[in-house]
């Protein structure tokens, strides 16, 4: 078991090693996107606005922007830490997964959300969550059970961000990205 155990855990000390160039990429897109529309709030328009036709480029653009430094901030560590669990499963997965969980919430939430605006990665890093999650149980495997058990341990509150709670929270959002990341879970296994 032991052996398991360690072989794991040094496939994913050596996939992370591996990924940071591309983790440093998605930190360089999401901050080079943030300090734009900290330059020009009009950006923001771009980010998704419910069942209004100018709402339809957000279901794309909304997790590049960010309404302020906190956001942006406390979205990227959990943005990175679990898109380097979902990388290692390779990079073409993590695309895949990406853009699925991007464009399923992203509509669900243009279809379903209260009306306002929008923007922000909770959504797509909720659905990371649920699918590292979900892959406990439908991978079988002592990697997949590592990531996820270290997913509940360590950002178990985005769960709890599911639920309508602090003002000015699009809980909405990142109901609509579990929902898709457990979707994701299920359809792939």
């Amino acid at each position: 078991m032991f052996n398991g155990l360690n072989t794991s855990l040094e496939f994913i000390a050596r996939q992370t090693q591996h990924n940071l160039p591309i983790l440093a990429e998605i930190l360089l897109i999401v901050w080079f996107a943030f300090f734009l529309t900290y330059l020009n709030k009009k950006l923001l328009c771009f980010g998704i606005f419910p069942r209004r036709i100018y709402g339809i480029p957000g279901i794309l653009l909304a997790p590049l922007l960010h309404a302020n430094f906190n956001h942006v901030f406390f979205n990227s560590i959990p943005l990175v830490v679990l898109s380097n669990f979902l990388l290692i499963n390779g990079l073409h997965y993590f695309i895949w997964i990406t853009l699925e969980i991007t464009l399923a919430s992203g509509f669900l939430i243009w279809c379903f959300g209260r009306p306002g605006l929008y923007v922000g990665a909770s959504g797509v890093i909720t659905g990371y969550w649920a699918l590292l999650v979900s892959n406990i149980m439908s991978q079988g495997n002592l990697t997949a059970f590592i990531l996820g058990v270290l997913s509940i341990y360590y950002f178990m509150g985005i769960f709890l961000g599911v639920f309508p709670g602090k003002k000015g929270v699009a809980w909405e959002g990142h109901l609509c990205g579990l929902l898709v990341g457990f979707a994701i879970g299920y359809l792939l296994y």
